[in-house]
C-alpha cells in the first residue's frame, strides 16, 4: 500500500533523522551546529536605500478577492508588481554595472557567488572613514569574499545614514584585487567615498578585475574573523548590472 506521505517534507516542516545506534564502546560523535546569519536589509514599499534613488513601490496585479472569481472555491492567490531601481537594499554589482561591456548579472558564474570562504574585517571601532590597504597585509585572500563591517548599517533608513559613511580607499581596492578575491562586500552606503566628488576607484578597479562587490550588508558583527562560508545571488537578468541579493553566512 502507498504511503500517505511522500518523502519529501511538507513546506515549513523540518525533516527528522532517526537517531542511529552508537556501538557499543564507542563514544557517540558529535554533529556540529550549522547556524545562518541573515545579513541583507529587508526590502519594503517606500524603503530609502540611497538618497535620490527612488524607492520601490509594490502594486496589485490580481488581489485575493478577485482571485476568487477565476480558481476554485476556497483557493486563492496575490499576485503583485514591484517597481524598483536595483541599487535597492543590499545589492550586488557586477562589471556591467560600471562598464559598457562588462559581465551582466546573466553572466556571473555561481562559483563565484556561492559558499565563499569568508575573511571578516571588523573595522566598526577605526578611527578614519577609509579603510586602508594594510588591513589586508599578510593574508591570504584568494577567491575569498572580504566583508568589511564598519558598524555603519546600524543607521540605514535614517539621514545620518548618508553622510561620513566608511569606504574602501583605492589603494585598499588594488591590494584586494591583487590578492585575487571573489568579492567584497561592505556595510555602508557605499563601497566608495561619495564625498569626493564623483571619483570611484574601489568600484573601477575591483569591478574591471571581475570582482563582485555587495553594498548595504548588515549584521557582519554577528561573524567570526574567519570560518564562515558567504553567499549572495542575484537574479540571471541579461542587461542589467545591479540587484538586490538575499546574502547570508553559514557558520558550522
Amino acid at each position: 500500500m502507498a504511503s500517505r506521505h511522500s518523502g519529501r517534507p511538507r513546506a515549513g516542516s523540518t525533516r527528522r533523522h532517526p537517531r542511529q545506534a552508537t556501538p557499543k564502546g564507542a563514544h557517540p560523535v558529535s554533529t556540529p551546529v550549522r547556524r545562518i546569519v541573515d545579513l541583507s536589509h529587508t526590502i519594503r514599499a517606500g524603503l530609502v536605500t540611497y538618497p535620490g534613488l527612488p524607492a520601490p513601490t509594490i502594486t496589485p496585479h490580481l488581489t485575493r478577492e478577485a482571485s476568487r472569481a477565476v480558481y476554485a472555491s476556497g483557493t486563492e492567490f496575490a499576485m503583485d508588481i514591484i517597481t524598483m531601481i536595483g541599487n535597492t537594499g543590499t545589492y550586488l554589482d557586477s562589471p556591467f554595472h560600471r562598464y559598457d561591456g562588462g559581465g551582466d548579472l546573466a553572466s556571473l558564474s555561481l562559483d563565484t557567488l556561492v559558499d565563499l570562504p569568508a575573511h571578516v574585517f571588523h573595522l566598526d571601532e577605526a578611527a578614519g572613514r577609509g579603510i586602508p590597504a594594510s588591513v589586508f597585509d599578510g593574508l591570504d585572500l584568494a577567491d575569498a569574499a572580504a566583508l568589511l563591517h564598519t558598524g555603519w548599517s546600524r543607521h540605514f533608513g535614517s539621514e545620518d545614514y548618508a553622510h561620513g559613511a566608511p569606504y574602501l580607499t583605492e589603494e585598499g581596492a588594488q591590494r584586494l584585487a591583487e590578492a585575487g578575491v571573489a568579492l567584497v562586500g561592505i556595510d555602508s552606503l557605499n563601497i566608495d567615498d561619495v564625498e569626493s566628488g564623483g571619483r570611484r576607484p574601489a568600484h573601477s578597479l575591483l569591478l574591471a578585475a571581475g570582482i563582485h562587490v555587495v553594498e548595504h550588508l548588515t549584521g557582519l558583527d554577528a561573524l567570526p574573523v574567519t570560518g564562515a562560508r558567504f553567499t549572495a545571488v542575484p537574479p540571471k537578468v541579461e542587461d542589467f548590472g545591479t540587484f538586490p541579493v538575499r546574502a547570508f553566512a553559514v557558520i558550522s
